[in-house]
């Protein structure tokens, strides 16, 4: 006689009197723990959110935004990245990590450590090149995350920001290639009739070195590196060399040219950028100039967050007249992802051909200056968060001077967006069909 398989409860196994042998409780206390767990994580923020907390930019970078549904997978990878950037109360963990570390161990909590951000100051950074060699070091390949740190601390507390460092270490193009897609861009532009204008905005290692500390990782490629950065940047590439006169305006003003908690320029800088560039538009323009000092203003510093930390930095702002006696300066632009075009009536020592000014975070601490330059400029980052270049290759063909601004690390690292053969191939076609005469 066969016997009939068992049945399985009718109900779930949880609702079954206890002395039942399949009785299984629905959640055991681990279980209950971790859900308590879990639901203190989502709501809590949420609560926050209601009453008005909100996620704060605290590494040097936008916020992410939600990803679109039009990014196919990429809105499944960049999750992550975006439920990170909205956590409100991460900065005070942070600061807690940093602080307990700093008591118990006298060094600060490793939280920036794997390497700083590709993009430097500016999010948004593309991806290697497709085709692009793995990164070479001086010394050979190299792993770009060994070790390195989003921010060096120097003496007197002075910071650094890392990817100067772990840049020269870790580039995705050699700089003979660099400096030859410079030259392919170079060539597409003036081949139009258009004048184009490279300049490359030192790094703050470059200009203060003396506050960095005896050791430091990627020291070697610094020193072994930078050097011939210059000589190739300056002498094959042609990029105007700014070293010298923001040398000398650290001298005048007998202090640095970048602050000790930032990894930009002062105002000084910026209008040392402002002047060099107006320059090399058109020799002698800038002799009516006159820049007295307008007052002091006080900011955020940059490189604080990286730590999870707020300092403020305080810089001088100056009025600039071209003419010797209009002041132009003008509110910093805030926004560059987009095309932002400024025009005003002309004065003498100001350049009044169309530019278009296509850089990095310099080109927009420097705004209220560079704009007091020209009657007629668009300001434009290279790195954005779509990734799109169309609105550069149209700005080029736009416009009768193209200045590209680069920081040394992004010359270093060679992860730039118009170093690409098919970004250089739009620019030499649309200039080519729309020449200046």
């Amino acid at each position: 006689m066969s016997r009939r398989p068992q049945q399985l409860p009718a109900v779930h196994e949880a609702w079954l009197p206890r002395e039942h042998a399949l009785y299984r409780p629905r959640h055991s206390g681990r279980q209950r723990t971790a859900l308590i767990c879990a639901l203190a994580f989502f709501v809590t923020p949420t609560l926050l959110w209601v009453f008005g907390a909100r996620p704060a930019e605290i590494e040097n970078h936008s916020l992410k935004s939600f990803p679109s549904f039009s990014d196919g997978w990429g809105m499944v990878t960049d999750l992550p990245e975006w439920a990170t950037d909205q956590l409100i109360f991460r900065s005070g963990a942070i600061q807690a990590a940093d602080g307990i570390s700093r008591t118990l161990f006298g060094e600060s909590a490793p939280l920036d450590q794997g390497g700083a951000p590709k993009s430097g100051p500016l999010p948004g950074s593309p991806p290697p090149p497709p085709g692009a060699q793995p990164p070479v070091g001086p010394g050979g390949p190299t792993n770009g995350d060994a070790g390195f740190r989003q921010v060096v601390e120097g003496s007197d507390g002075w910071l650094y920001y890392g990817y100067d460092a772990e840049a020269k270490c870790s580039p995705t193009r050699t700089l003979a290639e660099t400096t030859g897609q410079l030259a392919k861009l170079r060539a597409a532009v003036e081949d139009s009739g258009r004048q184009f204008v490279l300049v490359v905005a030192p790094d703050k290692t470059t200009m203060v070195p003396q506050h960095l500390p005896s050791t430091y990782p990627g020291k070697d490629c610094v020193t072994s590196a930078t050097p011939e950065l210059w000589n190739r940047i300056i002498g094959q590439a042609g990029a105007v060399d700014l070293q010298p006169y923001l040398h000398d305006a650290q001298r005048k003003m007998n202090r640095p040219i970048y602050p000790s908690n930032d990894s930009h320029w002062t105002d000084e800088g910026a209008i040392v950028l402002s002047r060099q560039v107006a320059e090399a538009i058109r020799p002698g323009v800038t002799r009516l100039w006159q820049t007295p000092v307008f007052g002091d203003y006080t900011i955020d510093a940059d490189l604080p967050p990286l730590l999870g930390k707020r300092a403020p930095k305080t810089n001088t702002k100056y009025e600039l007249r071209p003419d010797g006696v209009d002041d132009r300066a003008a509110e910093p632009v805030d926004n560059m992802e987009d095309p932002q075009r400024r025009t005003q009536r002309p004065l003498p020592g100001m350049v009044t051909k169309k530019t278009l000014l296509y850089g990095d975070s310099f080109i927009k601490v420097s705004s209220r200056y560079l704009t007091a330059a020209f009657s007629d400029v668009t300001l434009l980052a290279y790195h954005n968060q779509r990734n799109d270049t169309s609105a550069a290759v149209k700005a080029f063909a736009d416009s009768e001077v193209v200045v590209l601004e680069v920081v040394e690390r992004g010359i270093a690292a060679g992860n730039l967006p118009f170093l690409q053969d098919g970004f250089i191939d739009s620019v030499r076609t649309q200039l080519a069909a729309k020449p200046i005469r």
